[in-house]
């Protein structure tokens, strides 16, 4: 079975309403806030690794989950058009 190369599918943030109001940002506050999710990626995806490494597995997977979400709308944010 392949996967469905259809947006929504690929990313599911997309299907979210708040994604209409990140389309509506002027390309200054989609540029800030695309830098501000690419450091919460990297923060989470670290912290992850360190939670991991510590045997807390409930907190690295919180963090696992935490660094998607943040790189799923940092995708949709540095596209023209997130949401069309």
């Amino acid at each position: 079975m392949t996967r469905s190369n259809r947006r929504e599918v690929r990313n599911p943030v997309l299907s979210l309403p708040a994604v209409k109001r990140l389309d509506e940002l002027s390309p200054e506050a989609r540029e800030i806030v695309g830098d501000i999710l690419g450091d919460l990626v990297a923060d989470a995806r670290n912290r992850a690794q360190q939670s991991w490494l510590k045997n807390k597995g409930p907190m690295a997977a919180y963090w696992k989950a935490v660094g998607a979400y943040a790189h799923h709308f940092r995708r949709v944010i540095r596209q023209k058009g997130g949401a069309a």
